[in-house]
């Protein structure tokens, strides 16, 4: 398993980030500050020179601290800004395909929703990690399909690579994912909605520091 991939891994929201009166690089900095391991630049609304401009202060960024910096779905900029790699939702490019541009070294994750076959069949073609949920309500994505903690036991017990969870995730609920085979806790809203975004990720950071995920089935 790769054990790079745990912790709080944040995902960037252009409507939060206009919401805000500060730059999205300062959002991500205060993140990485908290603990954030893993960010996720997604953007699918503007224009490709903002989106070049954006991810490569974000790459420069992430490099500088040691955080995964990952790009959704665009592989293309993923090469461009050199992003440690993508994540591919139900709708976006191809695993296979994106693994023949990205080579072996970069990683590639998968949105699963709460299909354990779909998940199986990304770890079998190649995928660093798979994502579950939504969990619980999500301002994010409200109409995303709901996952079961049952199933996220299940997928934990069958999957050799690491599982991020998202959708509605908070620092009070987190730990019952962690607990129930979550290596990531995916998060837009809960911190970069909230007032202090150093202090919503440290609330998430502390909860990697006291529970650890049951052990990935090697078989």
């Amino acid at each position: 398993m790769n054990n790079s991939l745990r912790g709080l891994y944040v995902i960037t929201d252009r409507q939060l980030h206009k919401a805000r009166n500060m730059p999205l690089q300062d959002m991500v900095a205060q993140a990485i500050a908290g603990g954030a391991r893993i960010v996720q630049y997604r953007d699918k609304d503007s224009g490709c020179e903002q989106r070049l401009r954006e991810a490569t202060a974000l790459a420069a960024l992430c490099h500088r601290h040691g955080v995964i910096f990952l790009i959704n779905d665009d592989v293309e900029l993923a090469l461009a800004v050199n992003a440690d790699g993508v994540h591919l939702g139900q709708g976006d490019a191809p695993l296979p395909l994106a693994r023949e541009k990205l080579g072996p070294a970069r990683i590639i994750g998968v949105t699963c929703h709460s299909d354990i076959a779909r998940a199986r069949h990304a770890q079998e073609h190649g995928a660093d990690y798979v994502a579950f949920g939504r969990f619980f309500p999500s301002q994010s994505k409200p109409a995303a399909p709901p996952c079961s903690l049952d199933i996220l036991q299940q997928a934990r017990a069958q999957l050799h690579i690491p599982i991020a969870a998202i959708g509605g995730v908070t620092p009070a609920n987190g730990k019952q994912l962690i607990e129930h085979g979550a290596d990531m806790l995916a998060v837009i809203h809960a911190v970069f909605g909230a007032t202090d975004i150093r202090d919503a990720a440290a609330h998430f950071t502390q909860l990697f520091a006291q529970y650890s995920p049951p052990a990935a089935n090697l078989v």
